[in-house]
């Protein structure tokens, strides 16, 4: 359930690095935390991500949660899917591939070799374990 090709935050979100972007989600973990997502909010294209800073809010049945960036950039994509204003707006392929069809935004990094820095999947395996 933890993908060993990704990085990872202590506040559940993963990093997939295509050169110098950063794909961007929330965790397995996370999603089945918050149980059914019904809504996400993300920021514009353009936005400026700060690592560690808010970029974002996912909303449940159960609770409102808010995402965290894992590196510094700028958002070049957004999920469609994710959007409100899309015809095929479907929040739920969150729950259901958080990892896939789930990811939320695509970052240019300002500097690649910061996710190093972040939990690899053994280490993010032992944040979650007993959970």
């Amino acid at each position: 359930m933890i993908p060993e090709d990704l990085r990872y935050t202590e506040e559940h979100e993963w990093v997939r690095l295509h050169g110098d972007v950063a794909e961007i989600g929330i965790t397995h973990f996370a999603q089945d935390q918050l149980g059914d997502i019904v809504f996400v909010e993300l920021p514009a294209v353009g936005f400026k991500l700060q690592s560690g800073k808010r970029f974002g809010v996912v909303e449940s049945v159960k609770t409102v949660s808010e995402l965290y960036s894992p590196v510094d950039g700028e958002v070049v994509e957004i999920n469609s899917v994710l959007s409100q204003d899309s015809d095929q707006f479907d929040p739920e392929a969150v729950n259901r591939e958080p990892y896939g069809a789930g990811w939320m935004i695509k970052a240019k990094i300002a500097d690649p070799g910061s996710v190093s820095k972040l939990l690899d999947a053994k280490g993010y395996a032992s944040l979650t374990e007993g959970h």
